[in-house]
């Protein structure tokens, strides 16, 4: 049986912190391992990627692919989700299942740029009809293999620029 003053953290459970630019008796004294002056031995140093003045290496390189200036965020909503929601009365099948009715169910928080259905497993809800921006291919089949209908709404194209008149 141990005694309370016998008692003794695990072997390493403690890590002495090594104190940083205390004299020449510890080690890591002076310069406290940052080397000689300069920007380097500041704290607040930022030079990622700076090669001395050379054209840094991501900069040398050929630019690739393209990033959307206005990409779309759809809620990805899978198709298995909305059949427990219509299994536990929370969807009415019955209904057209659309954005609204699956915020007001709580399937989804807020309609962002439209509601994509993903999935193709899982969806057993008979006469089912879908009125929502994207489904995929799996989703589309799995809704018609049930007898289901899926409305897609047309795509906003308010990038196109009306033309001038002249």
């Amino acid at each position: 049986m141990t005694r309370l003053n016998e008692l003794r953290d695990n072997p390493g459970a403690n890590k002495v912190r090594v104190r940083v630019g205390r004299g020449i008796g510890s080690g890591v004294g002076k310069t406290g391992g940052r080397g000689g002056k300069g920007q380097t031995a500041r704290a607040g140093v930022a030079i990622n990627g700076f090669e001395g003045g050379q054209m840094p290496l991501h900069m040398r390189m050929p630019k690739r692919g393209f990033n959307a200036w206005n990409p779309s965020d759809f809620n990805e909503v899978r198709l298995d989700r909305i059949q427990a929601y219509i299994d536990s009365g929370k969807l009415d099948a019955k209904a057209v299942i659309d954005a609204a009715a699956l915020i007001a169910a709580r399937v989804i928080r807020r309609p962002k740029d439209g509601v994509r259905l993903i999935g193709s497993e899982g969806f057993s809800a008979k006469k089912v009809t879908f009125k929502v921006d994207y489904a995929t291919k799996g989703a589309t089949a799995a809704i018609e293999a049930a007898g289901g209908k899926l409305d897609l709404i047309p795509v906003k194209e308010t990038w196109k620029k009306t033309p001038h008149a002249k």
